[in-house]
């Protein structure tokens, strides 16, 4: 197959990251004496970066809290358990390292902070499959805002016919559309599809490797 450019979202695509993500809410949550929120509830907050996860995480708050701070606590909470629980998905491994024996080019695109991803990624063992990493505060706007996808192509040189955004969140087929590049949307993950449709969608990470070999 030519070349193709892979841009792979983070969690709920390559790692299953719930438990860990809920346990940084709830201790924020702890700090300001609010009960902790289900694990379920946690991740229907997931996708649009760390702002958007702790404001909604609030909501109930009987008083004012300084998002800045709860952010900030959150943040810190959550490096210290971000590798407590979380794994990868089945066959990311081996289907990333296949991927990129073929000679295709892969990216990582998250709304979750930079460091946590390199942070994720090097626990896990997978780092170098990456030519281009761009996280939530790497300087250009969430997902669905199309300019990190440019980044991308720009950074490991690429056309948009030849480029697919792979995640199991709305924001993730968002931005391909409005960037003009294919799409994949798995259904294992965390996310939820939003009125824009996918080109495929996969059932398990083995079916996204099979469809770039």
């Amino acid at each position: 197959m030519k070349r193709q450019v892979l841009i792979f979202d983070l969690d709920g695509t390559l790692i299953d990251s719930r438990r860990d993500l809920a346990t940084g809410i709830n201790l924020m949550r702890r700090h300001y004496d609010l009960g902790p929120l289900p694990v379920e509830t946690v991740v229907s907050f997931v996708g649009e970066g760390i702002r958007n996860l702790v404001s909604r995480s609030l909501q109930d708050a009987p008083f004012a809290v300084d998002l800045e701070e709860a952010v900030r606590l959150d943040s810190e909470f959550y490096r210290q358990h971000i590798h407590a629980e979380t794994t990868l998905y089945s066959g990311v491994r081996e289907g990333l390292a296949c991927l990129a024996a073929a000679g295709h080019a892969l990216a990582l695109l998250s709304n979750k902070p930079a460091g946590a991803c390199h942070d994720l990624l090097r626990h896990f063992q997978i780092d170098a499959f990456f030519t281009s990493i761009i996280g939530g505060d790497s300087g250009v706007p969430l997902k669905p805002n199309p300019e990190a996808v440019f980044a991308i192509l720009r950074a490991v040189g690429g056309e948009r016919v030849d480029t697919w955004m792979v995640g199991d969140n709305h924001t993730d087929i968002a931005a391909a559309h409005r960037a003009g590049v294919h799409s994949v949307f798995v259904t294992y993950g965390m996310g939820m599809l939003g009125p824009e449709k996918p080109e495929v969608t996969a059932a398990g990470f083995d079916e996204v490797t099979h469809l770039f070999l």
